[in-house]
């Protein structure tokens, strides 16, 4: 035998479905009414409809709320999916909020797609990361503890490169500047773009090249060999002298004048 108590829980719960389903009809029925007069040219009947429907927009705005872009700015991505849906909506496709929705969505990953990313890194690899981040922080509370690569692999039914890429991708999203304070620096001075690159010591070489090569070029045509067999084919006097046909202390002194006249070109 139930207790009385468990019935009357079961006739509520019951009372709540049937007021939830009347209310969901009623809705669908003002809907429908607030649609025809909007086709109709009531132009008050369309901003109805938006205003009626737009709890649901921020709604499913909020669940980007983790994703780093300001919720003023998802909400208003969200409207603009709520806007287009009133105007392009189609009675036979259904009750409103079934075609609203999936539009609303698409419009806020475009978004993302599109417009939330720094650096431009490839469709698939931009939802994948939006994937991550969003299971990480599911996780996060469903597990109490900061999950793992793998957890989040299971997860997601994405293999473990794919999340680590997508980790990793989620620097592309918003960059730390080059002019940010570096953390632990003692004088404060220090920025990351301190720390990224360095001089390179080649471009002497370039500006090197430049100054001597007319001067190389004016060599007689032995001096330019006989160079060019010492200093980028590798070879000795000797083997250069067997090749010329001239004597290795020919070959010295050769080479001595050719660099003593590209040195006064360099200075």
């Amino acid at each position: 035998m139930q207790p009385r108590n468990a019935g009357c829980r079961e006739q509520a719960v019951a009372c709540e479905r049937a007021l939830s389903f009347r209310g969901a009809r009623m809705r669908e029925t003002d809907d429908s009414e607030l649609f025809r007069r909007y086709r109709d040219g009531d132009v008050p009947a369309r901003q109805e409809l938006i205003e009626r429907h737009l709890p649901l927009a921020h709604r499913l705005a909020g669940r980007y709320r983790n994703s780093g872009e300001p919720m003023d700015d998802l909400r208003q991505v969200a409207t603009v999916g709520l806007i287009n849906s009133v105007d392009r909506y189609d009675p036979d496709a259904g009750p409103f909020v079934r075609y609203a929705v999936p539009n609303i969505l698409g419009e806020l990953k475009r978004h993302f797609r599109d417009k939330g990313w720094t650096m431009r890194v490839p469709r698939s690899l931009q939802e994948n990361t939006l994937l991550v981040t969003k299971t990480t922080d599911k996780l996060y509370t469903k597990l109490g503890r900061a999950p793992t690569p793998r957890d989040v692999a299971d997860a997601t039914k994405l293999n473990l490169e794919e999340v680590l890429e997508a980790m990793d991708l989620s620097s592309a999203y918003s960059p730390t500047p080059l002019d940010a304070p570096m953390g632990h620096d003692e004088d404060g001075d220090r920025t990351v773009g301190d720390t990224v690159g360095s001089e390179d010591d080649r471009y002497e070489l370039v500006e090197l090249g430049n100054s001597v090569g007319p001067a190389f070029r004016e060599l007689p045509q032995r001096e330019q060999l006989i160079l060019k067999l010492r200093f980028k084919d590798d070879l000795t006097q000797a083997e250069i002298a067997e090749r010329v046909g001239v004597s290795q202390m020919h070959v010295s002194r050769l080479i001595r004048r050719a660099l003593s006249q590209l040195s006064d070109a360099a200075n």
